[in-house]
C-alpha cells in the first residue's frame, strides 16, 4: 500500500475548483428556508401579539390615534427584539452545525490534508481509516485489512472485507470503516451517491422537544388559559359597569396581556443556544443545544485512560526477553534477542501504522534495527484485532517465498496460543506484573511457524512461539489530578473504563490521586454477573479493566438503572454504543473516530479532559440562570396582574389603574432583563461545590416556586399600600397611577439585583461582573425619568407631577417589598454553614 500511496499525487487546487464547478459539492441539496419570514410568522401566532394587535385596532377604531400609534410602534419594537433574539440563537446553532460537520483525509498536491466532507469533489483521493464514516462513493485503489459495515444500505450487520483486488471494490457514502485503512478515488458525491438518492427525506425529520421545553410550554399554555378566563371575567365586569363594548374589551385586554409570560420561551431558547455557543468558544462542541440541560445533572463520569487521563504519547520503554527471562530498557543498546522481539512486534503491526503504539514500534525499529527489511516484504494475509482478550496477526512474504507470521496483543491472549509450560506462563506473568506496576502498557509478541496458504479461519487456531513483551509508557496529563479533585468536590463520581489491564491502570490512577484505585473489576467478571449484583458492584467499583463494547454498554445501563446521570468519554469505534447510551456522550475531537463523534453529544476539540469541568460548570450555570430568569418573570408578573385585577374586582375608586400602553411598556423593560441580564450572569462561587441537581420531571421545586410567589405577593402588598396612601391623600387617578408605576419600576429594578442569587447577598452579587446589569437598569431609570418629568410623555402615559417625598416613599416601599428576601438568604447561608 505504501507504494501506491507514494504514486498518488491527488488533485491540484485548480483541478479541485474545476471539478466542483462541473459536478457540484458533496452535500444533499435541500430547500433553503427564509428564516426572517419564519420568525415573523412564529411571532404572529403568539397570543401576546394577537392581544397587542387587538388593543391597537381598538385604539384606532375609537379614535385614540396617539395610543394606537404608540402600540403600533411597540408591536414593531417587540417583534424586532424577538427576531434579534431568535437570530442570535439561530446563528449560534448554525455555527455549531458547521463545527460538527465530519472531516475526511484527502490527498491533494501530493499532501495528505484534512478537510470538511462537504469540500470533497469527484476525482479526489480519500484516505479511509478504522472508525470513519465514508463521505462519498468511490473505488478502492489500495488497502490494508480493510472492511466496511454497510448495514445502512444493505441491512446486513456483518462487515464486508474489500480491496482493489476483490470483485466488489466500491465503497459507499454513509457506510462505516470497520477495520484497516484504504485509499479510494471518489466517483459520486452529494445527492448522486447511493445514500443521497434514498436519504434526502431524512432532512424533513424534526427534532423532538426536550422534557424542559415541554414543561415550559405547558406552563405558558396554562398561564394563557388562566389569562383567557380572567380576561372574560374582567370584560364582563367592565361591560356590566359601562355598557361600552370596546372600552370594556380594551380594559380586559390590559389584564390578559399582564398574565401571559411570553418572555419564558424566548428566555429558554436564548439561554440554551447561547450556552452552546459559549461552550463552543471554550473548545466544547455541543451537537444539540438540549445537551446543555443535562450537563448540570451529571452524577457519574466514565472516562477512558489512554489519551484522557494520559497524554496518548506512547513511547517504547522496555522489552521483556522470554529466552533469557530478562527485562531491558530501550534507552540502552539492544542485544540480538531484544532486536528480535522488537522486529516481530513490528511485523505484527500494520505496514502503515496509525495506532499510537504501532507508530512507536515502527519508530523504535527504525532506530535500532541494523538492516531495514520492510521494503522486501509485502502483506499477504492478516487477522484484524479480535478475541477476548484481543490480539492481531499479520503474514508477510518476500519474493523468495520466505514468510513471517507475527502476532501481538494482550499478554494473556498470546500466552493462550503459545507452546508454554505452566512455569513459563508464570514467568511471563511475573514479568508483566513487574512492568505494569511501573504504569507501562504491555503487549505480548509471538511468531508462528505455520506453513502453506490454507490459513485457519481464526488466528487463535495458529500456534505461536512466545518471544517476549513490549512495554509502552504513556505519561499522565499534568493537570488531571486537579480535574479529578474538581469532580469530587462537585459530588460527581469518576470511573475509569479501559481496555488495559488492572495493574497498569491502577498504577497510573494512584499517580494522579484517583480515589478508590484499588476497587477494580475486569470485563469477563462483569459479564458473568447477574443484573442485581452488577447494579451493586457498578456503584462501588472505580476502575473497570479489560473492557470490550458489550461490557462498556452494561456499565452505562447499570448506572442508569441506579438513577445516575452518566457522562462517558470515548474515541474509538468500540465506544460508539456506550457513547450513544450515556446521557452525555463525550468524544475526542483530535483522536476520536467519526463513529465516536457521531454517537456523542459533546466533542472536546483539543482532547483536553479538563474541559469537562468547564462544561459541567457551564451547564449548571445556564440552568441556574434560567431558573433565576423565570423566577424573576413569575415574581414581577404577579403584582402586575393583581394591581390590575384587585381594584376592579373590589370596586375601588380607581378600578383601571393601568392601560395596555403601561403594560406593553413594562413588557419592553422586563423582556431584556430576563433574557439578556440573567443569561450573561457569571457562575456563583459555590456552584461547583454543590451536589448535582436531580434530573426530575419538574423544573422548580415547591420551595423555589413558593419564594417567587411570596416575592410577587409582597410587591403587590407594597403597591396596594401606595394605592391606599394615594387615595387617602385625595390624589387624582393620574397621581395614584404615577406613584404605583414608580413603585413597580423600583421593585423591578431591586428584584433584578436581588434575584441574581438566592444564596449570596445583594452586596456580594452587586460586585459580579456583568456590564449588562448597569446598562439595562440605567436605560430603565432614564426612561422612567423621561415619563415623569417630560410633559409630552407624562401626559401620554396619564401621569402627573409628584413631590420629591412621594417619589422617595415609592422608592422606599418598592425596595423594602423586595429586600426582605435578603433575610431568607442569610438564614439559608447560616444553615448551610
Amino acid at each position: 500500500m505504501s507504494d501506491s500511496k507514494k504514486n498518488i499525487t491527488g488533485l491540484s487546487d485548480l483541478e479541485v475548483l474545476e471539478s466542483a464547478k462541473k459536478h457540484g459539492t458533496n452535500s444533499v441539496e435541500h430547500q433553503k428556508k427564509n428564516h426572517f419570514l419564519n420568525s415573523i410568522l412564529d411571532i404572529v401566532k403568539e397570543p401576546m401579539f394577537l392581544l397587542l394587535l387587538t388593543a391597537t385596532s381598538i385604539y384606532f377604531i375609537t379614535g385614540d390615534y396617539g395610543d394606537g400609534i404608540f402600540m403600533a410602534f411597540a408591536i414593531i419594537f417587540v417583534m424586532a427584539i424577538s427576531v434579534f433574539q431568535e437570530s442570535r440563537s439561530r446563528n449560534a446553532i448554525e455555527a455549531l452545525k458547521k463545527l460538527t460537520q465530519p472531516k475526511c483525509k484527502v490527498i491533494r498536491n501530493s499532501q495528505l490534508i484534512e478537510i470538511p466532507t462537504e469540500e470533497i469533489v469527484i476525482g479526489d483521493y480519500i484516505q479511509l481509516e478504522e472508525g470513519a464514516f465514508i463521505p462519498a462513493d468511490g473505488i478502492i485503489l489500495s488497502s490494508n485489512d480493510f472492511s466496511v459495515n454497510e448495514s445502512i444500505l444493505t441491512g446486513e450487520s456483518l462487515s464486508v472485507f474489500k480491496s482493489n483486488a476483490s470483485e466488489d471494490k466500491q465503497v459507499f457514502q454513509g457506510t462505516i470503516v470497520a477495520s484497516g485503512l484504504a485509499i479510494c478515488e471518489v466517483t459520486a458525491i452529494g445527492s448522486k451517491t447511493q445514500l443521497g438518492k434514498i436519504g434526502s427525506s431524512l432532512n424533513a425529520i424534526e427534532e423532538e422537544k426536550t422534557p424542559l421545553q415541554i414543561q415550559i410550554g405547558n406552563f405558558v399554555t396554562k398561564m394563557s388559559v388562566i389569562g383567557l378566563v380572567i380576561f372574560a371575567i374582567v370584560w364582563a365586569i367592565n361591560y356590566y359597569n359601562s355598557r361600552i363594548v370596546l372600552d370594556s374589551l380594551l380594559k380586559a385586554l390590559t389584564l390578559a396581556m399582564s398574565v401571559i409570560p411570553e418572555e419564558i420561551p424566548v428566555a429558554f431558547t436564548t439561554f440554551m443556544a447561547l450556552g452552546a455557543w459559549r461552550l463552543m468558544k471554550m473548545g466544547i462542541i455541543t451537537k444539540q443545544t438540549k445537551t446543555v440541560e443535562t450537563l448540570g445533572s451529571a452524577t457519574v463520569i466514565c472516562t477512558d485512560k489512554t489519551g484522557t487521563i494520559t497524554e496518548n504519547r506512547m513511547s517504547l520503554a522496555e522489552l521483556y526477553l522470554f529466552k533469557s527471562n530478562s527485562i531491558v530498557a530501550t534507552s540502552q543498546k539492544l542485544n540480538p534477542e531484544a532486536e528480535e522481539v522488537l522486529k516481530y512486534a513490528m511485523w505484527s503491526s500494520e505496514p502503515i501504522p496509525f495506532d499510537v503504539m504501532e507508530i512507536a514500534i515502527h519508530e523504535a525499529y527504525s532506530n535500532f534495527e541494523s538492516e531495514d527489511e520492510r521494503p522486501y516484504f509485502k502483506l499477504v494475509h492478516e487477522y484484524p484485532l479480535g478475541g477476548k482478550p484481543p490480539m492481531m496477526t499479520h503474514v508477510f512474504e518476500n519474493e523468495s517465498g520466505k514468510k513471517i507470521i507475527a502476532a501481538k496483543g494482550a499478554p494473556e491472549a498470546l500466552i493462550a496460543v503459545s507452546y508454554l509450560t505452566e512455569p513459563e506462563k508464570n514467568q511471563i506473568l511475573e514479568a508483566m506484573k513487574t512492568m505494569t506496576k511501573k504504569g507501562f502498557r504491555v503487549l505480548g509478541v509471538g511468531v508462528s511457524d505455520f506453513e502453506g496458504t490454507n490459513y485457519p479461519a481464526t488466528q487463535q487456531a495458529l500456534k505461536f512461539n512466545f518471544k517476549g513483551l513490549v512495554a509502552f509508557y504513556d505519561p499522565p496529563k499534568h493537570n488531571i489530578q486537579t480535574v479529578f479533585e474538581t469532580f469530587y468536590k462537585a459530588g460527581i463520581q469518576v470511573k475509569i473504563v479501559t481496555g488495559d489491564n488492572a495493574e497498569t491502570t491502577s498504577t497510573i490512577a494512584k499517580q494522579v490521586g484517583f480515589k478508590n484505585a484499588d476497587k477494580v473489576l475486569n470485563g469477563d467478571e462483569l459479564m458473568a454477573m447477574d443484573e442485581t449484583t452488577l447494579q451493586e458492584k457498578v456503584m462501588e467499583t472505580a476502575i473497570f479493566t479489560r473492557m470490550f463494547p458489550e461490557a462498556k454498554l452494561r456499565i452505562i445501563q447499570a448506572l442508569k438503572t441506579n438513577n445516575q446521570i452518566v457522562a462517558m468519554t470515548g474515541d474509538g469505534v468500540n465506544d460508539g454504543p456506550a457513547l450513544k447510551s450515556a446521557h452525555i456522550g463525550i468524544a475526542m475531537g483530535k483522536k476520536g473516530t467519526e463513529i465516536a463523534k457521531q454517537a456523542a453529544n459533546l466533542i472536546l476539540v483539543d482532547d483536553n479532559f479538563e474541559r469537562m469541568t468547564d462544561a459541567i460548570a457551564m451547564g449548571r450555570k445556564i440552568y441556574l440562570n434560567l431558573k433565576k430568569a423565570i423566577q424573576y418573570i413569575i415574581s414581577i408578573h404577579i403584582p402586575i396582574i393583581l394591581i390590575v385585577f384587585i381594584p376592579l374586582a373590589l370596586g375601588w375608586v380607581y378600578p383601571n389603574i393601568f392601560t395596555p400602553v403601561h403594560i406593553i411598556f413594562l413588557e419592553i423593560i422586563m423582556g431584556p432583563t430576563c433574557s439578556i441580564i440573567y443569561e450573561n450572569e457569571p457562575m456563583e462561587d459555590n456552584l461547583m461545590l454543590q451536589k448535582p441537581r436531580p434530573l426530575t420531571t419538574t423544573f422548580f421545586n415547591i420551595k423555589e416556586v413558593l419564594i417567587s410567589i411570596i416575592q410577587g405577593l409582597v410587591i403587590t402588598f407594597g403597591l396596594v399600600f401606595i394605592y391606599q396612601y394615594a387615595v387617602g391623600e385625595n390624589m387624582s387617578e393620574n397621581g395614584t397611577r404615577t406613584l404605583i408605576f414608580l413603585t413597580l419600576i423600583t421593585s423591578n429594578i431591586v428584584l433584578t439585583l436581588a434575584n441574581r442569587s438566592f444564596y449570596y447577598s445583594i452586596f456580594k452579587t452587586i460586585r459580579y461582573k456583568n456590564n449588562l446589569v448597569g446598562l439595562i437598569i440605567g436605560i430603565t431609570i432614564l426612561l422612567t425619568v423621561l415619563l415623569l418629568f417630560v410633559p409630552a410623555f407624562s401626559n401620554f402615559f396619564l401621569f402627573e407631577m409628584v413631590t420629591v417625598s412621594q417619589i422617595g416613599l415609592c422608592i422606599l416601599v418598592g425596595s423594602i417589598s423586595v429586600l426582605w428576601v435578603e433575610i431568607y438568604k442569610a438564614f439559608k447561608r447560616r444553615k448551610s454553614n
